[in-house]
């Protein structure tokens, strides 16, 4: 039984001097071997994040051979109980805030011991500037096969000091072993192995061996074989980004040889490569004397997760005799029991990556690569195998993940993602103006799905115009904020933003990738689902009313629109300030100081917009952007209080600068007029008044009444006064009180408990014209509008027409009392014809 797949065993090296043995039978051996006690228990806190007590941890370790080997491992569990104890940190940092040093200090003479040190260590992976939440969430996520895998790193370092003979025996052991598993469990026969760190060097190792193999001269000539006659390799434009630069840089090829093949633009899925184009590329390369190495296609393009028709393209590798080379997340989807067509065909090519660290939440697991080839010599030449036994045990972290899962483990895992996939596909076909981009429906690992506010009525789609590129940016930038919010809202969802070159800006959702590390669930699901349905009517709401925005704010003086694509929001404004300064510099000053002080009284409105001086980078300077709005929001209210706030602001922005300027002017002919009084002054007192001795004694004899005359500045008046009235009243006057700033008159009409910029819930339809709430209300408009009238004329008009509303009040009074009373004596005549009857 190997892992519970049928068929042959795979010619692996050295696997036939080993028994067969299945991944549950290893993974019993393994824990008698190392005296794991088969129980669990839970640690306080209610997380099982180990998967025995200390006490059995301990007791086994005991019983070990190795006193090293137990030593180690004690070690290793005391340092991950106090790396993931976080409610002990929690207490730790109330009771004494921990300030971390980014400014390196000198290593300590003494040294420090264990605790320290990873003390230390705890308070540098939760730094200040992290969240403290998410960072904790990810580590007690890592879970029990988490902690086989960090304990296979620390394996591997003991090991690597056995002596030569009992190192290479136990490499090779484990090296067969996990070749074994994976070959049987990604459907894979008679393949071999390459694990490496970087999950490119696998492709990178395997293009060595082809041109090893298609250039027999190239270990002696090197590049000049390659220079006659020129290599090719061949990559989908749905590739990940830079692929084809590394290749080039690592092999020491120009880009030349690396030749990106178009997807599909007419027929078929928009992210699979075009096998005819494909094709057509092949031959031109071979007809210009160049030589087809390498065809690299996938299993799930890394954007929208689609796979190439691998069938097709496996035959026209062979007919041109290619190395074919297959990666992508859909690989993982081999291990299930139903597989479609079209990822089953990977199992048919040359070589392909497997990325198991992310698939099933292992940390610092090497990536595979699994590849057929029959001449072990040019495996070792291209570095595919090794001789060094130390790096064989690359592959010791994965052999205990597996064992620990165990083939039904990993089976599960895999299969919990897809049924996510399937079930937020399932929900999305129920919500409105949401597109979904999904190759396969019945079996796709991986949901890219984005906001289109195309109305879902066929006819109208076909009969309306093309796309602008205005409207697509809108687009973008609307799915930009939403796979943001949707990232914020549900962080275990673990969705994130991708940019797909014919849909733009999408969302997308692919749990292999992330449901084993943030542990997502159906309700994880579930509420991506409503969080996606409570963001919907704001986007759409806030699309409609941006072109309304944009007029109200083109038809008020003082404001201007400055379209802003990349906004996601109702739209950008900016108050214009227009001065009569010649000097560029000042007046954008005065303008951004305006700006800046319409967004602060804009943010302390009680409303349920958002006001902000828009993005950090990018963004245009003296703006205030407004962020998503609701339905009810009123516009040109929105729009009034704007234009009023920034008036505002500019009149008392002029008045102190005009304050300013007028109180200089006062100064200086305050100076003026003193200096006149003096000099008047002089002439009044006589020549020898002025003498020191003289003027005492002449005033001492004949004192010179003359009335104190000072000069005083009215700020109000901006005039020049006596201060004679002050001295005889003995008080200052106040002049008089500047005019009160206009405030928008919509503000005035506002319903108790109403917020800004809302509509009025309350219909026009409750109040008739001759209601005597509605004329009180309009007496309450003439009284105010008296208030603002300032000539007596108007004044008079005003009385008049309240006059007249008064009369027309009683008017309507006495009617609607003599139809009440005629009503009544009616009702009663009536009655008493009804009695009379009766009697």
């Amino acid at each position: 039984d190997y892992g519970g797949l049928e068929g042959p065993v795979p010619s692996v090296p050295s696997a036939s001097a080993f028994p067969p043995f299945s991944l549950s039978w290893s993974r019993q051996r393994c824990q008698r071997g190392a005296g794991w006690p088969a129980e669990k228990a839970e640690v306080p806190g209610g997380e099982e994040s180990y998967p025995r007590t200390r006490l059995a941890m301990e007791s086994s370790l005991e019983k070990m051979v190795d006193p090293t080997l137990a030593e180690m491992g004690k070690n290793l569990n005391e340092a991950m109980k106090m790396l993931e104890d976080n409610q002990r940190k929690i207490e730790e940092e109330n009771e004494k805030k921990y300030v971390r040093k980014d400014i390196p200090g000198p290593l300590q003479g003494s040294g420090q011991d264990m605790v320290s040190i990873l003390q230390l260590v705890q308070n540098l992976m939760h730094g200040e500037e992290e969240d403290e939440s998410s960072q904790s969430y990810r580590l007690q996520n890592v879970g029990e096969q988490g902690h086989m895998a960090l304990l296979g790193h620390s394996l591997a370092a003991y090991i690597s000091v056995l002596n030569r003979e009992r190192l290479r025996n136990l490499t090779t052991r484990i090296l067969s072993d996990t070749t074994l598993w994976l070959c049987r469990l990604f459907r894979y026969e008679n393949g071999s192995a390459y694990y490496h760190e970087d999950d490119r060097e696998g492709l990178l190792k395997v293009c060595r061996l082809v041109i090893h193999s298609c250039y027999e001269d190239y270990t002696v000539e090197g590049f000049n074989v390659l220079y006659n006659k020129q290599p090719v390799i061949y990559i989908s434009s749905a590739a990940r980004t830079g692929l084809g630069q590394t290749l080039c840089s690592q092999l020491g090829l120009p880009l030349s040889c690396m030749c990106r093949v178009p997807c599909n633009t007419m027929f078929g899925s928009q992210h699979q490569m075009d096998v005819a184009l494909l094709d057509r590329l092949i031959k031109d390369d071979i007809e210009s004397g160049k030589l087809p190495l390498l065809l690299v296609a996938n299993a799930g393009t890394p954007g929208a997760g689609h796979t190439d028709k691998l069938g097709r393209l496996k035959e026209l590798c062979e007919q041109y005799n290619m190395w074919l080379h297959v990666e992508g997340v859909n690989l993982a989807t081999l291990a299930l029991g139903y597989v479609s067509s079209s990822v089953l065909a990977a199992t048919k090519c040359d070589s392909m990556t497997l990325t198991l660290g992310s698939w099933l939440g292992l940390p610092a697991v090497p990536a595979v690569t699994l590849y057929r080839h029959e001449d072990p010599s040019l495996s070792l030449a291209a570095g595919l195998t090794s001789s060094q036994p130390v790096e064989k045990l690359r592959a010791l972290p994965l052999w205990l993940s597996l064992q620990y899962l165990g083939h039904d483990g990993i089976v599960e895992r895999i299969k919990h993602a897809s049924q996510l996939s399937q079930r937020l596909l399932e929900n999305l076909k129920n919500i409105d103006f949401i597109k979904t981009s999904v190759e396969d429906e019945l079996s796709s690992p991986v949901v890219v799905f984005k906001f289109s506010p195309e109305l879902p009525n066929i006819d109208q789609m076909l009969h309306a115009g093309p796309i602008t590129s205005n409207e697509r940016h809108i687009s973008d930038t609307f799915n930009q904020w939403l796979g943001e919010q949707l990232a914020q809202l549900v962080p275990a969802s673990g969705v994130d933003v991708v940019e797909l070159e014919d849909e733009g800006t999408c969302v997308r959702f692919s749990p292999l990738l992330t449901s084993a590390v943030l542990g997502t669930e159906v309700q994880d699901v579930d509420q991506l689902v409503d969080c996606l349905k409570m963001k919907i009517p704001i986007l759409t709401c806030t699309l409609q009313l941006r072109e309304e925005f944009e007029q109200e704010v083109k038809r008020t003086v003082g404001l201007s629109y400055i379209e802003d694509l990349s906004w996601p929001g109702l739209g950008v404004v900016r108050y214009e300030y227009n001065s009569d300064r010649k000097n560029d510099d000042k007046q954008e000053k005065e303008a951004e100081k305006i700006n800046t002080g319409l967004l602060k009284k804009l943010n302390e409105l009680e409303s349920d917009l958002s006001f902000s001086l828009g993005p950090e980078f990018g963004g245009e300077k003296n703006c205030v952007y407004i962020g998503m709005v609701t339905e009810d929001l009123d516009v040109s209210e929105l729009v009034e209080t704007i234009a009023a706030t920034g008036r505002e602001i500019e009149e008392n922005s002029r008045l102190l600068e005009n304050m300013t300027e007028v109180v200089r002017k006062g100064i200086q002919e305050a100076q003026v007029q003193l200096q006149k009084a003096n000099e008047e002054r002089l002439l009044e007192e006589g020549l020898l008044r002025q003498i020191p001795v003289v003027g005492s004694v002449l005033n001492w004899f004949s004192p010179f009444q003359a009335s104190p005359k000072g000069r005083t500045f009215n700020l109000t008046a901006g005039s020049l006064e006596s201060t004679e009235p002050t001295y005889v009243s003995k008080a200052q006057g106040t002049g008089t009180t500047p005019p009160a700033t206009p405030t928008p008159s919509r503000l005035k009409q506002r319903l108790p408990g109403q917020k800004l910029f809302k509509r009025s819930l309350r219909s026009s339809d409750g109040f008739s014209e001759t209601s005597s709430v509605s004329h009180t209300d309009d007496l309450e408009k003439l009284e105010q509008r008296s208030h603002s009238v300032s000539t007596a004329q108007e004044q008079g008009i005003v009385e008049t027409e309240k006059a007249e509303q008064q009369n027309e009040i009683a008017q309507v009074t006495n009617d609607n009392t003599e139809d009440l009373q005629s009503q009544k004596s009616g009702n009663d005549g009536t009655k008493v014809e009804e009695q009379e009857s009766l009697r």
